[in-house]
């Protein structure tokens, strides 16, 4: 047996409500034109919002509406100063990744994971948190007790690389302290309500470990763009690229190749089963479409990679494959870019 922990912040988490934002205004502008190139930032705290980055695209929008629109579903007030530091993309980049050259947008490695744990062909841990999470932003809007803010983290017991029982469950949830007793039986109620469709028992609960959870939000932390790309990829169970997807159009491949990395992987284990799991490496150089490289492996060791794979994910193929001008960014950056 062994000790594993993996980790979720809930929508209203500072970090994931700047992710949002970046991705919010990234389908606006995508919205307006298709071929827009963005990469945007977004830090929020205190009474400021700053927007930087950058963007070239034929689009109008209003930035402060969007903004102010994401604010209030994710459950924050929209009282905020919002600060538009966005300028242009480099022309230098734009030689690269322009429609005809066909580029990559940025250089690095990409990952994608994928295993039979669950139909969503991920680990039990990770879907039980992500289920988690989605359950409780239903449950903030039904029940004013409960805020935005939060976090959750599962510590199993593992043996063969399988979830045989949650020795920890820690939940971190901001809320008014009115009537804690009752707001924590429930948290613990739907923990329980979830881990049972997947037959894991739960040894112990810790919630809000410092006593209180009252002050969240930009009130209480700081959030930033892409600072939570392990939560947004697999929770720890497979290795990690450099880079973070919100405000990031589909030429960067940070986004488009793990995107693609992931389908790949999924495709692995889906078509033979003595993979239990399979981890795909792709990785680029800026402005040339081939890959430099795409490495795979499984529980059974390297997989031979087809020499298809290298033209399917130059980023164009990428983009038309995935679709990934039309698709909608936003509800991706909620609870991780991969629930399915």
């Amino acid at each position: 047996m062994k000790l594993f922990t993996n980790e979720i912040v809930f929508r209203g988490h500072p970090d994931k409500v700047c992710d949002q934002i970046s991705d919010a205004l990234l389908d606006a502008y995508l919205k307006g034109d298709t071929d827009s190139r963005c990469g945007i930032e977004v830090m929020g705290g205190k009474s400021k919002i700053f927007i930087s980055g950058e963007v070239t695209s034929k689009a109008q929008i209003n930035i402060e509406k969007v903004v102010k629109r994401v604010l209030k579903d994710v459950g924050y007030n929209t009282n905020y100063e919002i600060i538009n530091n966005l300028g242009l993309q480099s022309p230098d980049i734009a030689l690269g990744t322009n429609n005809v050259v066909g580029g990559a947008g940025d250089n690095g490695m990409m990952f994608g994971y994928a295993c039979q744990d669950t139909d969503k062909y991920l680990p039990t841990a990770m879907v039980i948190l992500q289920e988690l999470s989605q359950e409780y932003d239903r449950l903030r809007i039904k029940d004013s007790r409960f805020k935005s803010d939060g976090k959750a983290e599962i510590t199993g017991l593992y043996e063969n690389n399988k979830l045989q029982k949650i020795k920890t469950f820690t939940i971190c949830y901001q809320n008014t302290e009115e009537n804690r007793a009752e707001t924590d039986q429930i948290i613990k109620d739907l923990c329980l309500k979830i881990c049972q469709k997947y037959n894991v028992e739960i040894e112990e609960f810790i919630i809000n470990p410092t006593g209180r959870f009252l002050i969240g939000g930009f009130e209480g932390d700081t959030g930033l763009t892409g600072r939570k790309i392990v939560v947004d990829t697999y929770q720890s169970f497979a290795s990690v690229g450099g880079g973070a997807f919100s405000g990031k159009d589909p030429t960067k491949v940070d986004r488009s190749g793990a995107y693609m990395a992931r389908e790949l992987a999924k495709q692995v284990v889906k078509t033979n089963s003595k993979y239990n799991w399979c981890e795909i490496q792709i990785s680029y150089a800026i402005g040339l479409k081939n890959p430099l490289a795409i490495y795979a492996k499984t529980n059974s060791g390297d997989y031979e990679v087809p020499s298809s794979w290298y033209e399917l994910c130059e980023p164009q193929n990428i983009i038309k494959k995935l679709n990934l001008k039309k698709i909608k960014y936003e509800p991706l950056s909620r609870y991780g870019h991969f629930t399915k």
